[in-house]
């Protein structure tokens, strides 16, 4: 083979041309590094905008709905009765435990009515408002235990042993109640009135009603 064809020169432009597809071609080439920058530009300026919208649209929330309250955590307090009582938010109302999630607004700010407190009732109240009855169905505010009445209609709030309940207090005859109502204890209203209320009859002959 001669000479001029072992140095046969190609035109300068075809040389640059080939030479620059090789560069585009190359994973490391100049062309590949100016698309991975434009990229990486591209990208970063999305994720800003993103996260511009998003923000953008945490804040209008808020201004629609407000900042979520801070709602102090419930707290027992004591009745003037010596009953479990509900303390309402301004610390200084406290409300019996029977009146939270019965429909009306008795606390100051409506709390006891809040719908958190009352949406799973009687998941949803904290434990201090709760006693259970003897079937475990079956629950009973905590100041209802021991005041008298039948509440969980088996009278196991208020005989033992499934809970200790004091003796009749002042204003109760003692007996075994004929009336659903009660369990153990009778009104003493109830005395002398010519209606039997306890099975003795002790209510009619024995117990000399209210002075």
């Amino acid at each position: 083979m001669g000479a001029g064809a072992m140095n046969k020169i190609f035109p300068q432009g075809d040389v640059e041309d080939s030479a620059a597809a090789r560069r585009k071609a190359s994973p490391g080439g100049e062309g590949s590094s100016f698309l991975c920058y434009s990229r990486r530009g591209t990208c970063l300026s999305t994720f800003l905008l993103l996260l511009l919208a998003t923000l953008a649209a945490l804040l209008t929330l808020v201004a629609i709905l407000g900042l979520p309250s801070r709602t102090p955590a419930a707290q027992a307090c004591v009745m003037p009765t010596n009953r479990t009582g509900f303390l309402c938010h301004d610390r200084k109302s406290c409300i019996p435990a029977h009146g939270v999630c019965d429909g009306i607004r008795t606390c100051p700010n409506g709390e006891d009515e809040d719908e958190t407190l009352c949406r799973h009732v009687p998941q949803s109240l904290p434990s201090f408002l709760v006693a259970h009855c003897g079937d475990p169905a079956y629950w009973i505010y905590s100041d209802q235990k021991c005041d008298g009445v039948n509440n969980c209609g088996d009278c196991s709030d208020e005989l033992s042993p499934v809970t200790s309940c004091p003796l009749c207090g002042p204003g109760w005859w003692r007996c075994s109640s004929t009336v659903f109502k009660y369990c153990s204890c009778i009104p003493k209203t109830l005395c002398r009135d010519h209606v039997q209320h306890c099975s003795d009859w002790s209510d009619e002959f024995s117990c000399p009603g209210l002075k």
